[in-house]
């Protein structure tokens, strides 16, 4: 068995992201972003018009964003220093949606804070590559922790021992998130989340629910 292992998303929870993409398409792009609607369906809307960004300019300013952009993003408060303090007692991976044209300059990004960690890249629920990560490492406890309540899901279903902390780390948008129903806590600060981590990864693996083996999870 190897040390603990953290699996750790990026975006909102290691950086700052929506802020700084809300703040570049207003001032290049003439686009509001509505931080609130977290869907993007009717979150971008053009200033002059109102009308909705058609979705394929949605996501082509998310790819421009993270093409030229990056230098934008920084550290939520806290995140570089406890992530310091826990590497001295765990592993860690960076689990990011970033996607493979950017995985990269995300790597470069992160270390530039000091975070140097493995990053992995992916696209889409994060249950099954956080599974492989875990098996991979051997770990005597492994550790999630991620903005978004879907991927808390996934790994519930994929890998329902790995306890699972869902962080909100903007507190523009934090107010409006709801508790991830899957995550095993909710806290959006570093300070108290590191306490709560140290105490899990000291715990051992988290306890499998029923409701995680027997295909409840939707």
């Amino acid at each position: 068995m190897n040390r603990p292992l953290i699996i750790t998303d990026c975006d909102e929870v290691l950086l700052h992201m929506v802020v700084p993409f809300r703040d570049w398409l207003d001032e290049t792009h003439n686009v509001h972003f509505d931080m609130h609607d977290r869907g993007f369906a009717e979150a971008l809307r053009h200033k002059d018009s109102g009308q909705v960004v058609e979705r394929e300019l949605v996501w082509g300013l998310l790819v421009t964003f993270f093409d030229t952009e990056m230098h934008r993003q920084t550290p939520i408060a806290g995140a570089v220093a406890a992530l310091g303090r826990l590497a001295q007692v765990a592993d860690i991976v960076v689990l990011t949606n970033i996607g493979e044209r950017h995985h990269q300059l995300r790597v470069e990004q992160l270390a530039a804070f000091g975070l140097d960690f493995p990053v992995q890249w992916n696209h889409g629920p994060k249950g099954e590559p956080l599974a492989a990560i875990v098996a991979a490492h051997d770990a005597s406890v492994a550790l999630f922790i991620d903005d978004l309540a879907e991927h808390h899901t996934s790994v519930a279903r994929h890998a329902p021992d790995v306890w699972r902390l869902h962080m909100v780390g903007e507190p523009e948008i934090a107010i409006t998130v709801p508790a991830a129903p899957h995550a095993h806590a909710r806290i959006d600060n570093w300070a108290a989340a590191e306490r709560w981590i140290m105490e899990k990864l000291a715990t051992g693996p988290a306890p499998i629910e029923t409701s995680y083996t027997d295909g409840a999870l939707s």
